[in-house]
């Protein structure tokens, strides 16, 4: 499912127009996105929590040239699904 189609079956359950499906989608999105790179965790409860960690240096080997980089440490984002995502 892409995003269109999530916008269309929003509207759809929710009995609304698609254009204010895509406006609260979209505004929900940003605010997550806004949240995750101020460093906050969001969670949503029963759905998925979405965090940022930290990635420690190390050092790795360049397949082609057999050289040893060093990978600089960095943040990365995580996503944990929550109990409704159980299969």
């Amino acid at each position: 499912m892409n995003k269109s189609e999530l916008i269309k079956a929003a509207a759809e359950k929710a009995g609304v127009s698609a254009a204010a499906a895509a406006k609260v989608i979209d505004a929900a999105l940003e605010a997550a996105v806004e949240a995750v790179k101020k460093g906050e965790n969001v969670q949503l409860v029963g759905y998925a929590t979405i965090a940022v960690a930290e990635r420690a240096a190390r050092k790795a080997k360049n397949p082609r040239t057999g050289a040893v980089v060093e990978v600089p440490a960095k943040k990365v984002v995580r996503i944990k699904p929550g109990a409704k995502f159980a299969l």
